[in-house]
């Protein structure tokens, strides 16, 4: 019997972790929102930027961020490559673009999550700028990334899941800033 309830134990703690996945909502019809949903029973966070092409971008840095929290080279690559368009159409966007590119052009994932951290720099200025119609982000900060050095994301989420360690430090960091 000790056995059998052991693996249950396991079993429910293994489930109640996997109910955590990030998915996305992307809006194809040409509106100006932007939809992020999370998969926890206990939390949907619904964002929407005022400027429609940030709020596009903002869809793909999602995905991105995403993807590197998972470890996932090739989701990563396609979530850049939309981020790398869409920055474009961007005021002072092509350093974004330019960043993007190189996260779609390499299948490093620590090549890419330097030029994520360099995105998240340059983003989070703009998302401040442009102001909310709904909802509210988090400017998160892990303190050991690149060696200490440390380096900043935006989540619309307040559980930490870690872009620069995935699964090796999933939730190392902090919410340094709310944005609404």
């Amino acid at each position: 019997m000790p056995i059998k309830i052991g693996i249950l134990s396991i079993l429910s703690v293994s489930l109640v972790a996997c109910g955590d996945a990030a998915t996305k909502t992307e809006d194809h019809s040409g509106h100006d929102t932007a939809t992020v949903t999370t998969v926890n029973p206990d939390s949907t966070v619904s964002v929407s930027l005022k400027d429609a092409s940030l709020n596009a971008v903002y869809q793909h840095y999602i995905h991105l961020k995403t993807a590197l929290v998972n470890g996932d080279v090739v989701e990563a690559k396609k979530a850049a490559m939309a981020i790398e368009e869409g920055a474009l159409q961007l005021t002072d966007g092509k350093a974004i673009a330019a960043e993007a590119a190189k996260v779609s052009a390499t299948s490093d994932i620590e090549t890419q999550r330097v030029a994520f951290s360099t995105i998240s720099n340059l983003l989070i200025p703009k998302v401040k700028a442009s102001g909310f119609n709904s909802g509210e982000l988090y400017v998160e900060y892990c303190p050991m990334a690149f060696n200490d050095k440390g380096a900043q994301w935006i989540s619309n989420e307040k559980e930490i899941r870690n872009p620069y360690f995935g699964d090796k430090m999933l939730t190392c960091g902090e919410i340094r800033e709310t944005l609404k």
